[in-house]
């Protein structure tokens, strides 16, 4: 019975158990990472407006506050896509996890109650 336990399928088994499992703890920390992320964005790095030699703004006001807005909007894609990607994995490996887990508790379960018939 324990050499059954630990033939290469069921090594195979629960490796693919571990490894989607860590996947799914992982995206899960990124989802809730990305979510406050957007809840609650970076200020970023708010600056001087840079001068030019001879002390005058390089930027006009209106250029200025379009480049903050650049910048907050490309905070918030990535804050969305990294969303979007965490959840894929989530959704992805989640499945996969409870598929070969399933697998691997349906075939414990079963072994004894055929070992028992055979009288094994």
């Amino acid at each position: 019975m324990a050499k059954d336990r630990w033939s290469l399928r069921n090594i195979y088994m629960y490796l693919v158990c571990l490894i989607t499992l860590i996947m799914v703890i992982v995206a899960a920390v990124g989802l809730v990472r990305s979510s406050v992320e957007l809840a609650y964005p970076d200020p970023g790095y708010y600056m001087d407006k840079p001068l030019d030699d001879d002390g005058e703004p390089v930027y006009s006001e209106e250029e200025w506050e379009r480049q903050m807005e650049a910048q907050e909007a490309s905070s918030r894609r990535y804050a969305v896509l990294s969303l979007v990607g965490n959840a894929a994995m989530v959704l992805i490996a989640g499945p996969l996890y409870v598929y070969h887990w399933r697998k691997i508790e349906v075939e414990h379960i079963d072994k004894p109650a055929v070992e028992q018939a055979t009288g094994a």
